[in-house]
């Protein structure tokens, strides 16, 4: 097994802990509504909320993929880190074991916020991952954070 480690920095106009609200503390009700293309549902499937318990996110019909299940490490909300794995789905294929994610909200200059993620990949066997690869992962991670950005600037009530 190798581990293959990418960093990735996501610039917003938003505070750090209105973000981490609306995409960490909320994402089971938020995600669905803002990508409903995408997104169906997200279900708890094993433990309470928080530390420790399996997110499942479902995709509707006709999307590429039908699932992902996410393991809840850490959700640390007075310093806006939250750090899980992606552990079952068919994005992980025969290569990938699991992918571990470090994600950390934290302030900008501009008042805004900088989403700084470490992820690392597990891999089965002598398999590498590389940058080419993972680069659809990464436009989807930064689709995600500006939609929910927009959402908030477009709803500056919302999550504070």
């Amino acid at each position: 097994m190798g581990v293959t480690t990418f960093t990735q920095d996501i610039a917003t106009l938003v505070d750090p802990a209105w973000i981490f609200n609306a995409l960490v503390l909320d994402a089971d009700n938020l995600l669905p509504k803002l990508m409903s293309q995408a997104v169906k549902n997200i279900e708890t499937v094993g433990g309470d909320d928080g530390d420790g318990c399996i997110k499942k996110m479902n995709f509707v019909e006709g999307y590429p993929i039908k699932y992902l299940k996410h393991k809840i490490h850490v959700i640390d909300d007075k310093n806006m880190i939250i750090k899980y794995s992606l552990i079952e789905g068919e994005v992980l294929g025969e290569n990938l074991e699991h992918i571990s994610y470090d994600v950390r909200f934290e302030g900008s200059e501009n008042g805004g916020c900088v989403c700084k993620t470490i992820s690392e990949y597990h891999t089965n066997g002598d398999f590498i991952v590389k940058e080419e690869q993972i680069k659809e992962g990464k436009e989807k991670d930064v689709e995600l954070v500006k939609v929910v950005e927009a959402y908030l600037i477009a709803n500056p009530t919302a999550y504070v």
